[in-house]
């Protein structure tokens, strides 16, 4: 297996990508934290407060977590949004903010990482959801921007084919703060099926550390009775 090197992680300050950077540290890894408030993040790893929607801080942000560290051998963007709602029950701002931090935050952070991934031939993983594959009602900002990640990653696989790995990770619904804060009918009920960040988490894990010419291209993880599978 691949050591795990210099991994940056969007949205590593809470639910999935905390868990990714604790499995980073814990493998002996570098985590480098991206967040908009990083203020949970452990003292001794490198974080920086950065709206992914802001393209130009983004840009910033990555390139001087890469030449802090030397360059950089992954990058997970874990960071995401949604504020279920029928599309004429959510404001157009609130509905583009999804997409913004879903879509095109993640290519943002990709763009800007790839100098020094291509030096490093490192590895790309991004974060889609079970929504990239079966769309619900009240969801239709989560649902297009998770689907545009999921083609996104495949373009991207084939444009940096032999230069950077590319993996699409499809997690289910996870045990985190994510749900918090929504009305009572959007949260997962007593019996809801959900899966510990953690276990995502390890398998991003096994994505990044296998050996040179191999890749694993889509990784899904969710119950073993997910009711929406397939």
């Amino acid at each position: 297996m691949t050591p795990i090197g210099r991994v940056l992680i969007t949205g590593g300050a809470s639910g999935l990508g905390a868990a990714v950077a604790a499995a980073v540290a814990e493998a002996g890894g570098t985590p480098i934290v991206l967040d908009l408030n990083v203020d949970r993040v452990p003292s001794g790893w490198d974080r920086a407060a950065v709206d992914v929607t802001d393209t130009a801080a983004t840009d910033a942000a990555v390139r001087d977590a890469a030449e802090r560290h030397g360059g950089l051998d992954a990058v997970v963007t874990a960071a995401g949004i949604d504020t279920p709602a029928p599309i004429d029950g959510i404001a157009a701002e609130a509905w583009e903010r999804i997409v913004r931090v879903n879509l095109i935050g993640t290519a943002a952070v990709v763009r800007a990482a790839l100098p020094a991934l291509r030096q490093s031939h490192g590895r790309v993983v991004v974060v889609s959801s079970s929504l990239a594959l079966r769309g619900v009602g009240d969801g239709t900002a989560y649902s297009a921007s998770k689907f545009g990640v999921r083609g996104f990653s495949q373009a991207l696989a084939a444009e940096l084919r032999g230069e950077v790995g590319v993996i699409n990770v499809i997690p289910a619904g996870m045990r985190t703060a994510f749900f918090e804060g929504r009305s009572e009918q959007y949260k997962p009920g007593p019996d809801a099926k959900l899966i510990e960040p953690e276990y995502v988490a390890n398998s991003i894990l096994f994505a990044l550390g296998q050996p040179a010419g191999c890749e694993i291209r889509e990784l899904a993880i969710m119950p073993a009775d997910e009711p929406s599978w397939p």
